[in-house]
C-alpha cells in the first residue's frame, strides 16, 4: 500500500502541513515514520479521511448526480445566447457551458458562492508521471 509524506497528504486533502500533524498528534489519522526519518501516512486509510472530510454543503437528496463541488465563481463570460461561468473549487478549477438566461436566473458573477454538480458517463483517470 502507498505510503504520503505528511506534505503529500496535506496536499491531496488542501489542507495545511501543520493541520496535517495536528490530526496525526491527536490520532485522526495514524502516522509512521519511515526509513528516513520522514512522517508518513498510509494510502488507504487517507482515502478514508478524505471522503470523511467530502463537504456534504450540497446535499445530494433526490439528485442522481453525486459529485458536488462547492467554489467560488472566478469568471463569466456572457454572448447573446450562452455563458461560460469558471469556478475555483479548492485546488480544482471548473468551467461549465450554460445559457445565458441559466447564468443570469442564477446572479452567477465572480465573488459568488456555487456548486459544481457533474455527472459524467466518462471518467479518465491518470496516474502521475
Amino acid at each position: 500500500m502507498p505510503r504520503y509524506s505528511v506534505a503529500e497528504a496535506a496536499r491531496l486533502l488542501d489542507v495545511s502541513d501543520d493541520t496535517m500533524r495536528r490530526w496525526i498528534e491527536a490520532g485522526r489519522i495514524s502516522g509512521a515514520t519511515d526509513a528516513s526519518g520522514r512522517r508518513t501516512v498510509e494510502g488507504r486509510e487517507l482515502a478514508q479521511l478524505a471522503e470523511s472530510l467530502a463537504t456534504a454543503a450540497a446535499s445530494t437528496a433526490g439528485a442522481s448526480a453525486r459529485n458536488r463541488f462547492v467554489g467560488i465563481v472566478t469568471d463569466v463570460r456572457r454572448d447573446t445566447v450562452m455563458a461560460q461561468v469558471q469556478m475555483q473549487c479548492g485546488p480544482h478549477r471548473v468551467v461549465s457551458l450554460m445559457s445565458r438566461d441559466a447564468a443570469d436566473e442564477l446572479g452567477l458573477e465572480p465573488g459568488v458562492l456555487a456548486s459544481a454538480v457533474i455527472k459524467a458517463t466518462q471518467v479518465v483517470v491518470e496516474l502521475p508521471t
